[in-house]
């Protein structure tokens, strides 16, 4: 039997989308600040990794790779104490009001609301569950006896991949969600792909590249900010 969901689903990037600003990104000044890893080493590839997202060439496998090797050897219980800092620290600044706005009234008129991000699921659950959206699809960790490797497992929810990934997940539900009644804002030319997909793509406060695509096709262009 399959369930019928009579609202859309509705897709939410995170990054420069919901928040205002880069969570990934954030991390890494958050170690800094907490004195984890070397200053100016770290700071110099974050940025290194920042711009290569911008440039639409990111290597998130070694990306990630570099997100987690300072916490590797932290227990999840240690992990769990670290983020809550961070939430409050370095999360918190960047969540924007029009964007609670936004989920809670995609929420109340019963649609299906999904955080689908690039980045890894440790740094964005919390974040997803502050935003109490339904589902988040992130770049899933790989574990080994309750520690992360540093290694991306299955497919990263990025570019393309964060078509398959909803696929995935829409063919290994028991319900009428789909494509064909759905909403996707994202700021980002990366998510190009997905905005193709659904079929009312929104342009969020977008880059520069994605700001003339929006205006040529004639899709929505918000802003969460001003």
């Amino acid at each position: 039997m399959t369930l019928e969901i009579s609202g859309r689903l509705v897709l939410f990037d995170l990054d420069n989308t919901l928040l205002g600003g880069d969570s990934d990104h954030a991390w890494g000044e958050f170690l800094i600040a907490r004195k984890l890893v070397d200053e100016s080493k770290h700071r110099a590839q974050n940025d290194y990794f920042y711009a290569q997202y911008k440039q639409e060439n990111l290597d998130i496998h070694a990306y990630v790779k570099f997100t987690l090797a300072a916490i590797l050897d932290f227990t999840m219980d240690d992990l769990n104490q670290l983020h809550d800092a961070f939430m409050r620290e370095a999360v918190a600044p960047l969540m924007l009001n029009k964007a609670i706005s936004l989920v809670d009234q995609h929420k109340a008129a019963g649609d299906y609301c999904v955080i689908i991000t690039a980045t890894n699921e440790f740094i964005t659950a919390p974040i997803a569950d502050k935003f109490q959206v339904d589902q988040l699809l992130a770049t899933e960790l790989e574990r080994e006896n309750g520690h992360f490797t540093g290694n991306i497992s299955g497919t990263p929810c990025y570019q393309f991949g964060k078509v398959k990934k909803l696929e995935q997940w829409l063919d290994s539900r028991n319900d009428t969600l789909s494509f064909a009644d759905s909403i996707f804002y994202s700021d980002s030319i990366n998510d190009l792909p997905l905005l193709r997909k659904v079929t009312t793509p929104v342009a969020v406060d977008p880059d520069e590249k994605l700001r003339e695509i929006a205006l040529h096709a004639g899709w929505q262009i918000i802003s969460l900010r001003e």
